[in-house]
């Protein structure tokens, strides 16, 4: 059990460092195969499509972004700590796994499936949940205003996501956004942030 795990996790691995350099779209399960030394029919027996694996980055990018979350809240002391912290973890992300964004070519049906679309609900609405969480306690201990906090969280979360959608509309959506333009997205959602709990007290 745990050497199928193992090597379940390299063949991750793999998949996600040519997903990053090539997109997902220009990446073949051959290409991933041969890049891992694996057989095929061993790849396909851990993810029996392209899909499959797709999903299986998704989990394993997620589950280390809040892994870091958990431990990051833990080690803060206000909510605009808290915060301040996140938004600099999602840049983190954003910049490493920014290439899985990308089209690159005709459209990839392992991008649409419903298992696919079900996982990234399923981790918003977690992500969502993880900021509410933050908010209620920062509510309990008299930081900020009551109110609703998964209403405020979802909010919050559109309105950062919305920030980094328009700086990345003005520059070339087909090449990595330039530092300058990751510098901008990044001074814009700590500014948001501290306006969003500036108006919360």
């Amino acid at each position: 059990m745990v050497e199928i795990d193992k090597k379940r996790e390299l063949i991750i691995e793999g998949a996600i460092k040519r997903f990053i350099h090539y997109g997902i779209n220009k990446t073949t399960m051959n290409e991933i195969a041969d890049d891992l030394s694996v057989s095929k029919p061993s790849l396909y027996y851990y993810f029996p499509d392209k899909s499959s694996l797709v999903l299986g980055v998704i989990e394993k990018i997620f589950s280390d972004y809040f892994e870091l979350m958990e431990k990051d809240q833990a080690s803060k002391s206000t909510v605009e700590e808290c915060l301040a912290a996140f938004i600099e973890i999602r840049h983190r992300f954003f910049q490493k796994y920014y290439m899985l964004h990308l089209s690159g070519g005709s459209p990839d049906a392992s991008l649409n499936s419903d298992s696919l679309r079900a996982s990234f609900l399923a981790m918003k609405a977690k992500n969502e949940d993880f900021h509410a969480q933050v908010l209620q306690k920062a509510i309990d201990n008299g930081e900020i205003a009551p109110a609703d906090p998964h209403k405020m969280a979802e909010l919050y979360l559109d309105s950062q996501a919305g920030i980094t959608s328009l700086c990345l509309l003005h520059g070339n959506k087909e090449l990595f956004p330039s530092k300058k333009e990751m510098k901008t997205i990044l001074e814009k959602q700590h500014s948001l942030s501290k306006i969003f709990i500036k108006g919360l007290k």
